[in-house]
């Protein structure tokens, strides 16, 4: 029988670096063949949806009268065209769900549990993942925002009618819109830890991001207020899409990049701390 040495001390296995669990998770998240394919689709129907509204002020364009075809031009409204609402919609329901499942995906086939076996800090794994999803989503926006605006105001400049990323407000739409993409991707992530169903967080997210922003009314103050803490009238407000003046409560873009701000620090908190108080 054989005694330990007391002066020897046990081998203790180092804490994984931050930087390792980053790494990580983008193993993780690439390694799936979805993830490329979702990106992929998500892509092109956003900027299909973008080219084809401006493909039909083309198309139409000789068919406009005068005074609309001036209001076209008064208005900017080649700007409205680089990203439009109906595309808006569909990036906020794709990398919505695309959070969301980055979550819910460990949870379901039981990869989680290995995962905080392997890595008790759970709040730390948590949050490489937030950081790979909201990196990852950030490019898909640059992508997605910028070719929209640089494929439509193509299309309109064969009328002579498009405008340049350098005309004033051009640049704020396209950043606007891209980074409504992570945003929107971290409320996801957000609702999978808690809810930890992917059908069920999906819902949630279509509930909380596209119908709850379509009923609060901007007639009553309160109501107002509501819509304009909700990302998707965020982004309306940074894209323009309608005259300030013309509003019964008129905010500022400032509020809207805020709004965007507190959205992702509080979708990254909810899903750090949601997997610290309850088990796997």
């Amino acid at each position: 029988m054989t005694t330990l040495d007391p002066a020897v001390a046990p081998a203790v296995e180092p804490r994984a670096r931050f930087r390792d669990l980053v790494a990580s998770e983008w193993l993780k998240l690439w390694s799936l063949r979805s993830t490329g394919w979702s990106l992929l689709l998500g892509t092109l129907a956003v900027v299909a949806f973008n080219l084809g509204t401006a493909w039909d002020h083309y198309r139409y364009w000789l068919q406009y009268d005068e005074a609309s075809r001036a209001e076209f031009i008064a208005n900017d409204m080649a700007l409205w065209d680089a990203f439009s609402y109906n595309a808006a919609l569909v990036l906020v329901l794709g990398s919505a769900a695309m959070g969301a499942v980055a979550v819910v995906g460990e949870y379901g086939s039981g990869m989680i549990r290995t995962t905080f076996t392997a890595v008790p800090a759970r709040g730390s794994v948590m949050a490489a993942k937030a950081l790979v999803v909201t990196a990852t989503q950030t490019g898909f926006g640059a992508v997605v925002a910028g070719a929209s605006f640089w494929s439509t105001q193509a299309v309109l400049s064969t009328r002579d009618i498009g405008l340049p990323i350098t005309h004033p407000g051009a640049a704020r739409i396209v950043a606007a819109s891209a980074l409504l993409a992570p945003v929107c991707a971290v409320a996801g992530m957000a609702l999978g830890a808690l809810l930890r169903k992917s059908a069920l967080s999906i819902v949630a997210a279509v509930v909380l991001l596209l119908l709850l922003p379509a009923v609060l009314s901007d007639r009553r103050h309160l109501t107002a207020v509501l819509a304009h803490a909700t990302p998707l009238h965020a982004w309306q407000r940074l894209a323009d899409a309608g005259p300030a003046a013309e509003q019964l409560f008129p905010w500022s873009a400032g509020g809207a990049w805020l709004v965007y701000a507190l959205w992702a620090l509080g979708g990254a908190a909810v899903t750090v701390l949601a997997v610290r108080s309850r088990d796997q």
